[in-house]
């Protein structure tokens, strides 16, 4: 029995049709189950390299299939992850102000249609199902923790009019106790008071890093105004009140500014308040049912900060979240839904590894793309990769690992990491600056060989397992001046543990490391830059290598360093514009404050997310045709050799930020073999 579970937009990568305000299209996936287990799952942003993508996820469906070896026509059932009346109510507000005769307000045929394009397979209406969005994210934790019973709260943004919902689970059923309208949403809550400190959506994981650096004091009385609590664990929050009262008090901080300690202090005032509402509400529904275990899921459970203040209160005796907590992971629950109700419900049993998209192509496939970049890499194989990875970061080095099938959800598990010796607290600056090109204050994770995890960290009662990221913990007193890149300043950690069973490659490497130095950890953080994904492909691999200050690269077998590359190397590559990307004239002001035409590039056709380029760059760039050799291009253009560099350099930049592509052109793949 195949079931395939989808999340996301509608939109194909190219277009804006079904961009409905207010809605929560986002962070594409497929997954999909057989007779209850996952044997394929990816994000869309893996593939359209759209970060939290809004699209129709084409790709990951595309590869799920493939990965089973089945054609759309094969599958038994497909499930999104909404309600069929909201997703037509959303229809309806889409086509009130935009109408569009295309377009059914059928939501059930509207997805038949849009597989029928994709795939050219139009499924029986009986064989594609809307569930309940935030059923999905609770069906999606508690279906994988191995729980026999437990409470479930699936807690985020919004869904489906409402914003999260309590339940009991026992054996294949789920109970529902307690539900909470959109006006009540802690994700909302947390996102409106965000806005103020110059982040928004998607932001919310780098506010819960900054809150350590506050004190919640000196805001606390101010926040109590934004919510209430009362009795049976219900609670209210104010929404309307919070942008009025801080616009009155703090000074509004702007993208780009710098932090003050009164930004942080608000920060930790919003860290603090959701915990207080978070127990509030577990604390009753453990006392009413009894339930000695939970699952979390929903955006909100990617709180680290808020789950490990719930391990170490022992309110619970265990504690499952769900690694794909936000609505990627719904893309999971609708298929594990329509799968049990086909009679093919998940095995009971606990989750321990989330390696489930695409694999790394062969050896030789690796070895050929690496060749194609010959002018720009070298690179060798290696037998003992893991020992040779591990003197490297003894050496100081800071290297992009990528091994295997990537991981469903948003943490780099291991597979798609980028890595570094977790001691010198110069490491962290380092990586944050010219790897991440993010702020500096933010945090990183380490991975530590699970039968060594108690020895540097605090861990509450018997638990030793954390697979996935999701609790942060304390560093022991005696290794956090030892552990400088990856303890945080309120002695804390984001941990992984490691095991040799669930991720061999990943487990050497550590180990080898250990073998050199003592010290059974790496620093781990998501292989990308600030503007793209997590990389997925070799191809992802060595555009974030080259675009960043990374020493070394280990992808399979294969030990990769950079060339000191010529201008020729540079322009023998093709550069071809990504199908989310437009190009624009328009009027503005300029440094000079004067109004004049000025040349953009633009990312989804937004007017705010785009970079100004030079008028040479813009119209060499209209002269691509899919796909065109740099070289090629320049040649269009009278230049001098200064010129040329110059322009190269603009569009180096431009790769920089993925508004660009540029690989090595057919004609030096040919070459190469």
């Amino acid at each position: 029995m195949l079931c395939l579970g989808l999340s996301g937009g509608l939109d194909k990568v190219y277009e804006n049709r079904f961009q409905v305000p207010n809605s929560f299209m986002h962070d594409g996936a497929a997954v999909l189950v057989r007779d209850g287990q996952v044997i394929a799952a990816v994000e869309e942003e893996r593939l359209n390299r759209i970060k939290h993508s809004n699209k129709l996820p084409i790709g990951s469906v595309q590869y799920c299939l493939s990965a089973a070896g089945v054609q759309l026509s094969e599958i038994d059932h497909v499930a999104y992850y909404a309600t069929e009346a909201y997703c037509n109510a959303m229809l309806e507000n889409m086509l009130a102000s935009e109408p569009d005769a295309s377009i059914p307000l059928d939501a059930k045929l509207l997805v038949q249609q849009l597989l029928a394009q994709e795939f050219g397979t139009e499924l029986d209406p009986s064989r594609i199902s809307f569930v309940s969005h935030h059923q999905a994210h609770a069906v999606s934790a508690f279906a994988m923790s191995g729980f026999e019973q437990s409470l479930i709260f699936a807690i985020d943004g919004s869904g489906d009019f409402q914003s999260g919902l309590v339940a009991v689970g026992s054996g294949a059923e789920i109970s529902q106790l307690a539900t909470f309208p959109e006006s009540n949403s802690l994700g909302l809550f947390y996102l409106e008071v965000i806005r103020y400190l110059g982040y928004g959506l998607f932001d919310e994981y780098k506010v819960m890093g900054l809150a350590p650096y506050g004190d919640p004091v000196p805001y606390r009385e101010l926040f109590e105004q934004f919510y209430e609590l009362s009795a049976n664990g219900e609670y209210r929050v104010h929404l309307d009140r919070i942008g009025p009262t801080l616009l009155r008090t703090i000074q509004v901080r702007q993208k780009g500014m710098p932090f003050t300690q009164q930004h942080k202090d608000v920060s930790a005032s919003l860290q603090e308040a959701l915990e207080r509402i978070v127990f509030h509400i577990l604390w009753h529904h453990r006392e009413a049912t009894g339930m000695t275990r939970l699952c979390l899921a929903g955006g909100v459970a990617h709180n680290c900060s808020v789950n490990g203040k719930l391990l170490y209160s022992g309110l619970f005796e265990d504690i499952f979240v769900q690694p794909a907590s936000h609505d990627a992971g719904c893309a999971l629950g609708a298929a594990l839904i329509v799968s049990g109700e086909l009679g093919r419900p998940a095995p009971r049993a606990r989750l321990q590894e989330v390696y489930w998209g695409p694999d790394l192509a062969s050896d030789h496939a690796v070895e050929e793309e690496l060749k194609a970049w010959a002018g720009h890499l070298e690179f060798e194989r290696t037998e003992a990769v893991a020992d040779r990875a591990a003197e490297w970061m003894a050496g100081g080095a800071v290297i992009g690992w990528v091994q295997g099938r990537s991981e469903f959800g948003p943490r780099a598990l291991g597979n798609r990491s980028i890595l570094a010796d977790p001691r010198p607290a110069t490491n962290k600056d380092r990586i944050n600056a010219m790897v991440k090109k993010r702020e500096g204050y933010r945090p990183f994770a380490p991975s530590v060989l699970e039968e060594d995890a108690r020895e540097f960290f605090d861990l509450p009662g018997s638990a030793c397992e954390f697979p996935f990221m999701n609790f942060v913990v304390r560093v022991r007193d005696s290794k956090r001046g030892l552990l400088g890149a990856i303890t945080h300043v309120d002695g804390t950690a984001r941990l992984q543990t490691v095991s040799r069973k669930a991720s061999p490659a990943y487990w050497d490497v550590i180990n080898a490391f250990k073998q050199r130095t003592g010290i059974p950890i790496l620093l781990n953080t998501s292989f990308n830059n600030n503007a793209e994904p997590i990389v997925d492909s070799v191809a992802d691999s060595i555009a974030t290598f080259l675009t960043t200050e990374l020493d070394g690269l280990v992808v399979g077998p294969f030990l990769v360093k950079k060339r000191a590359a010529t201008l020729q190397d540079w322009t023998a590559l093709a550069v071809s514009l990504p199908p989310y990307v437009s190009l624009h004239k328009v009027r503005a002001y300029t440094a000079q404050d004067r109004q004049e035409t000025v040349c953009e590039i633009r990312t989804d056709h937004s007017s705010r997310d785009y970079a100004r380029i030079s008028h040479e760059l813009f119209d060499m760039l209209t002269r691509i045709e899919g796909e065109a050799v740099l070289a090629d291009l320049l040649d269009t253009i009278t230049l001098d050799q200064a010129q040329r560099e110059t322009l190269t350099g603009e569009l180096r930049r431009l790769w920089e930020q993925r508004r660009v592509r540029m690989r090595p052109s057919q004609a030096a793949r040919v070459h190469q073999n």
